[in-house]
């Protein structure tokens, strides 16, 4: 991986960018630097290194080991479970799955102790039942496959639009509709290949996507919205809030600046203010319609008070 700084990087310490674009943690970053396997220009650095306009950071990750997807002792908040499909509610700051340079604490670790056996193998070694993912930083709702008859029924749910996903986000800027439908096509970024875009050139590989949203509440320069995602691109919702204006508090990847009230109160923003609360589905064994909800997290409950309070 290369990555070359932009403006909107700079000062910013070695190890915490590594981990953010390589998505690792940022031990895990601290570490390759301590090894040789993240160099700045060619050059080794400290991991607390500020890194300046125009530095070309080449990043070395380990070869994907697929046998390291090991069981963790890790409490899940389960919404519910049977012998076919498992609801959880995410937290902010968890990866869905090990990936390189990030094998511990994730998700699928957690499952892997709490389920033992009994998850479906299609998704492999690195990714048992996972049928959908949401990022790191954003928390809430995902439902896992216990077997292989519930992952196959439900990723064909999923490829036909039938799991309705609905978010709830606080984002940049005023609305002057109180519904809408953003429908652009997203594909890899055509210069920064640590992001996703909006891509309208005709690129082969860019794919539809669809978001449909709601305004629940106005602060001024702070709206909250509900966003129901009709297809599934990474980083769907934060890329197409961002295309529009409209980018979520807290993101530090599509997000050109700070509100003022992000500025006032950064504990309440490690991450976009993304929340995953509500996930409908058939389930794949009863046929049955199901709809879990969960509450919003401790934090984004804090900002959407504060917000009412100071009116911004």
């Amino acid at each position: 991986m290369i990555y070359t700084v932009t403006e909107t990087d700079v000062g910013k310490r070695l190890d915490a960018f590594c981990a953010e674009v390589a998505e690792i943690t940022r031990s895990a970053a601290a570490r390759l630097i301590e090894e040789g396997q993240i160099v700045v220009s060619g050059r080794t650095e400290p991991k607390k290194y500020a890194i300046k306009k125009g530095d070309v950071i080449e990043i070395t990750l380990p070869e994907c080991r697929e046998a390291e997807a090991l069981p963790e002792n890790i409490p899940l908040d389960v919404i519910y479970e049977d012998e076919y499909i498992i609801v959880i509610n995410k937290p902010k700051g968890m990866v869905v799955h090990p990936a390189p340079g990030n094998y511990t604490g994730t998700l699928v670790n957690a499952l892997l102790y709490h389920c033992r056996d009994s998850l479906s193998g299609i998704g492999g070694v690195m990714r048992p039942g996972i049928v959908h993912r949401i990022d790191k930083d954003t928390s809430g709702l995902l439902v896992v496959a216990k077997c292989d008859e519930a992952h196959i029924a439900l990723s064909e749910e999923m490829k036909h639009h039938g799991i309705v996903r609905e978010y709830r986000a606080l984002v940049t800027g005023g609305f002057k509709d109180d519904t809408g439908t953003v429908n652009y096509p997203i594909g890899r970024h055509p210069v920064d290949r640590k992001k996703q875009a909006v891509i309208l050139s005709g690129d082969h590989t860019a794919r539809e996507a669809i978001t449909h949203y709601r305004v629940l509440e106005r602060f001024g320069g702070v709206s909250y919205l509900s966003l129901q995602l009709e297809t599934g691109r990474t980083h769907q919702i934060r890329v197409h809030m961002s295309y529009t204006g409209h980018a979520l508090l807290g993101d530090e990847v599509y997000a050109k600046s700070k509100t003022q009230f992000e500025k006032k109160h950064p504990s309440l923003f490690m991450g976009q203010a993304l929340h995953a609360k509500k996930l409908t589905l058939t389930h794949p064994k009863t046929n049955e319609r199901m709809t879990f909800e969960c509450e919003l997290p401790e934090e984004f409950e804090k900002a959407l008070e504060l917000l009412r309070k100071e009116q911004i």
